[in-house]
């Protein structure tokens, strides 16, 4: 369970105006509220709340269904509230996290990943037991072969759906194949093929695009034909989910899915602006961090390097040249363009300035917004979570759950 755990309270009466005028980032830029150690994450709650309200009203709407993914946060807090929300049910890519969430009260569960391993297989099936619906996902023969194989030595039966490839080419069997696999999955014993997922984000005839609309529409589109087909040859595809906050609202709204997975949404990123996903004043999640170090004019050292901030988005790459691991902040709670953080060791973040100065001094406490959200969670032990009651550690109890 998550670990929730008051550190820090409303700050003293004289404070108060302050307080009741600023959020709990805006508190925290303002130093009127200290953030307890860094590095650290910090979520605002009061934006993940209007986060979860806001796609899930969206997605009503447009007569979807929506079954967040719980990548983002990896929390049963925030799994709670989505659910509260009115979400379907949650994706989760491991068994191991599928686990997490179900010993927190969660009843109905996709996990959007091959179900490879006999390992992970009896892991499966152990929590199929446990809680009201379990959805598994293959995108080949052998994987529904096996699990078909294991359902019936233990006298069971899987929901399965199957993965497309969509332009993505990750997991997900070629369209073209599709008719031909989903036959032979659905002839298996203790199988029940429900229904087809995929991954496509932003990506327009198979390339990428900044056209999030064309996109959404297009995931939609390619996975109704693929139902179609599917239904044509006699297999009863009831399900149609697609995914990813890029795409998710613009697919619902097409009437021709049944069910949508974002999971970023929740907290938003430095990406998710980038991609016209999110509004800077959507964005929950903010990064701290100390300078321990000041060499010279034109750099500063950070407490946090590698173990604190992702590497998994290519600096200087199009159509987002992203400028370094994460975006400084000034005071003006705007983003810092003199500041940028590029070079990076396990336990130190340096800092370079643009126009040779820093300005930074030993002790000083830097907010940074995360590029990629998922992944600088998925780094914290713990994060600390604010609302008008102040910060709150909360373990990231998903965190590592690889298998």
């Amino acid at each position: 369970m998550e670990h929730e755990k008051k550190l820090w309270r409303k700050p003293p009466k004289k404070a108060k105006k302050v307080v009741e005028n600023m959020n709990i980032l805006e508190q925290i830029r303002a130093g009127a509220l200290p953030v307890p150690e860094t590095p650290c994450l910090v979520i605002n709650e009061e934006i993940a709340r209007k986060n979860i309200l806001r796609v899930q009203n969206a997605v009503n709407a447009a007569g979807c269904a929506l079954r967040p993914h719980i990548k983002t946060h990896k929390m049963p807090y925030f799994t709670r509230l989505q659910l509260e929300a009115g979400a379907a049910g949650i994706t989760c890519a491991k068994v191991s996290e599928a686990e997490v969430m179900a010993e927190a009260g969660a009843e109905d569960i996709f996990i959007a990943y091959p179900m490879v391993g006999e390992f992970r297989i009896k892991r499966a099936f152990a929590l199929q037991q446990k809680i009201r619906r379990l959805i598994l996902a293959a995108d080949s023969l052998d994987c529904a072969a096996a699990l078909s194989h294991a359902a019936q030595a233990q006298g069971l039966t899987a929901e399965l759906r199957l993965e497309i490839d969509t332009g993505a080419k990750r997991t997900g069997v070629l369209r073209e194949q599709a008719v031909e696999l989903a036959k032979s999955i659905a002839a298996l014993p203790n199988l029940r093929l429900t229904g087809i997922y995929t991954f496509k984000s932003l990506l327009l005839a198979g390339e990428p695009t900044q056209d999030n609309e064309a996109a959404g529409r297009e995931e939609a589109q390619l996975m109704l034909e693929t139902a179609q087909a599917l239904r044509a040859a006699g297999i009863p595809i009831d399900d149609i989910s697609v995914g990813s906050t890029p795409t998710g609202l613009q697919a619902a709204s097409t009437g021709l899915v049944t069910e949508v997975r974002p999971g970023t949404y929740i907290f938003g990123d430095w990406m998710l602006v980038q991609e016209r996903c999110a509004r800077p004043e959507d964005l929950a999640a903010r990064m701290y961090a100390t300078v321990v170090s000041t060499p010279a004019p034109h750099y500063a050292v950070l407490d946090g390097g590698t173990k604190t901030f992702p590497m998994d988005i290519p600096l200087d790459t199009p159509p987002y040249f992203y400028p370094g691991y994460a975006i400084p902040m000034g005071k003006d709670g705007n983003p810092d363009e003199n500041l940028q953080l590029r070079r990076m060791n396990e336990e130190h973040g340096i800092l370079t300035a643009k126009n040779g100065v820093t300005g930074l001094r030993v002790g000083q406490v830097l907010e940074l917004l995360p590029i990629h959200i998922c992944t600088a969670v998925n780094l914290q032990n713990h994060v600390f979570v604010g609302n008008e009651d102040g910060l709150r550690a909360m373990d990231v109890a998903a965190r590592g759950m690889l298998v």
